[in-house]
């Protein structure tokens, strides 16, 4: 089970409430998942992937178990949190937990559902949450300056830590996230037990009108893609109204109603995969009769160390990984035509797992 999770944020009255509860109707069941509290404002989802079901099909399985992603409701930020104002401290001390962030904004008009300014803007709507966290990560750079400039002068290794911070600084200082400052490798490791709001990923999550289906675009979306394109993020858009009523749906209903409106697929389901996408998660895929399971790891993991997220004996006891990808698992219908294929590849700790190897741990 993977620990990283994502923060929705967004101004009040924006989606962002209905896009987190259509996310938890699809809840996975917490029971799966031992020593997992779920708090009111979190929940497990889970990443519906197609190839479960096929390679559960092949083998007769009993059970799927899906990839799962933790996401938080973060309380509706206002203008001043930076300082404390509506529910501030704890707003940015929850989007601090999270490894990325999905920004919801308002591409919509409408009369029923007042916006906090009076009109839809969405790069303003953008700009006021950003640049509250932009002065929550000024206060913290120029607390930590203040603390290491009196550890530096019996520390010399501090130096570059604290010239790093500065770059940081004035970075902030131009309104600029941190994500956009360009590091070495040094000073991203430097940076690490600092971590900063704006240096986090962002997707921004564009929510639209029912009548920008099944196109999603209208001129505030597009606006919001040139934002994003600026930073190097990602622009996902939904529409909330239309994914509410897909998650009260029970899941053999759903593709008629998405194709009713023009759909292929729900936003959530974009949502979720692109979050995966921006956090570097992959999936390796194990199957057999009692179930067909995705497992999820960074993309750059080894075998021996994938070999660990089953459990830790068969890390400690890795022989070697029978690994054979998923397509080939479907075209040669399943591991035995493959292995006759020739497609099962024996690989040893250091292999890189790819996303859609389906594999056999050999351990003793």
């Amino acid at each position: 089970m993977t620990s990283l999770s994502s923060g929705i944020i967004g101004l009040p009255n924006v989606g962002k409430s209905t896009l987190f509860n259509a996310l938890t109707a699809n809840q996975a069941e917490a029971s799966n998942y031992p020593f997992c509290t779920i708090e009111p404002n979190a929940g497990i989802v889970e990443m519906i992937d197609p190839r479960l079901r096929a390679l559960a099909d092949l083998s007769h399985s009993q059970k799927i178990v899906y990839a799962t992603l933790k996401f938080l409701d973060i309380a509706g930020l206002v203008e001043g949190a930076s300082k404390g104002e509506g529910l501030g401290n704890k707003f940015l001390a929850n989007i601090r937990e999270t490894d990325a962030i999905v920004h919801v904004v308002r591409c919509f008009e409408s009369s029923d559902i007042a916006h906090v300014t009076g009109n839809v803007d969405p790069l303003r709507d953008i700009e006021i949450v950003n640049v509250e966290l932009e002065l929550a990560d000024l206060q913290s750079a120029e607390k930590i300056m203040a603390r290491l400039e009196k550890q530096v002068k019996g520390n010399k290794e501090l130096i570059p830590v604290l010239a790093c911070l500065k770059r940081v600084r004035d970075h902030l200082n131009q309104n600029q996230p941190v994500r956009t400052l360009p590091l070495t490798e040094e000073e991203t490791a430097l940076l690490q037990p600092y971590p900063f709001l704006t240096a986090k990923k962002v997707l921004y999550a564009t929510n639209i009108a029912e009548h920008d289906l099944p196109s999603m675009e209208n001129v505030y979306v597009q606006q919001v893609r040139d934002y994003a394109k600026k930073e190097g993020n990602q622009v996902i858009p939904f529409c909330a109204k239309i994914e509410e009523e897909i998650a009260q749906l029970p899941k053999e209903e759903q593709p008629d109603f998405l194709a009713d409106v023009g759909l292929e697929e729900s936003g959530l389901h974009r949502l979720i995969r692109a979050t995966f996408d921006l956090l570097h998660l992959i999936t390796f895929l194990t199957t057999g009769e009692m179930e067909t399971r995705a497992w999820t790891i960074k993309k750059g993991t080894t075998a021996v160390e994938a070999a660990g997220k089953i459990h830790t004996d068969i890390q400690k006891g890795f022989v070697r990984a029978e690994t054979i990808s998923y397509e080939d698992m479907i075209r040669y219908k399943g591991r035995l035509g493959a292995r006759e294929h020739g497609k099962a590849r024996s690989e040893g700790k250091e292999y890189l797992v790819q996303d859609g190897d389906v594999i056999v741990f050999m351990h003793h």
